[in-house]
C-alpha cells in the first residue's frame, strides 16, 4: 500500500515559455504525472477504458518558489494526506537538488458517470481504497 511516490524528470523544451522557464500550467501536469505513477505503484490505473467510475479533480493548487528551466532535472514527491469515503487528497513537493521549486495539492473525488445522467459522487470502491494509505505524519 503506497502512501507516497517520487517521480524523477527532466524539463523538456516544449514545457518552457518565452522567458525560458517552465510555464505554470506544466506544474499541474507534473503533479498529475506523479499521481498516475503512484496509482501504478499500487497496481492500479486511475482511468480504465469503458469504466463508469472515475476520479475527477475537486481542487488543485500550486505555489511557486523557484523557476525550472530547460534541461533541469527535478523530482515530484506526492503523498496521500487524506482518504475519506469519497475523496483522496495529495500534497506535492517539487525539488531540484536542494531547492524547493513548488508545493501543491490535489483533491480527487470518486464518481460514477452513466450518460445521459449527471456525474455523482460515490464511495471509493473498497478494492481501490485498500491499495492506498495516508502517509505517516501527513497533515490532512
Amino acid at each position: 500500500m503506497p502512501s507516497e511516490y517520487r517521480l524523477r524528470r527532466r524539463v523538456q523544451f516544449y514545457e518552457t515559455d518565452l522567458a525560458g522557464i517552465v510555464h505554470f500550467s506544466w506544474f499541474f501536469r507534473y503533479m498529475e504525472e506523479a499521481e498516475h505513477a503512484l496509482w501504478r505503484e499500487a497496481g492500479l490505473t486511475i482511468a480504465v477504458a469503458g469504466e463508469e467510475v472515475g476520479f475527477p479533480r475537486l481542487a488543485a493548487s500550486c505555489d511557486f518558489h523557484a523557476p525550472l528551466r530547460f534541461e533541469d532535472e527535478f523530482e515530484v514527491w506526492i503523498r496521500v494526506t487524506e482518504i475519506t469515503e469519497k475523496t483522496i487528497r495529495y500534497t506535492c513537493l517539487l525539488t531540484s537538488g536542494n531547492a524547493k521549486i513548488a508545493t501543491g495539492t490535489l483533491t480527487i473525488a470518486c464518481v460514477i458517470h452513466r450518460p445521459p445522467e449527471p456525474m455523482r459522487s460515490i464511495p471509493i470502491p473498497p478494492d481501490i481504497a485498500a491499495r492506498f494509505q495516508v502517509a505517516s505524519g501527513a497533515d490532512a
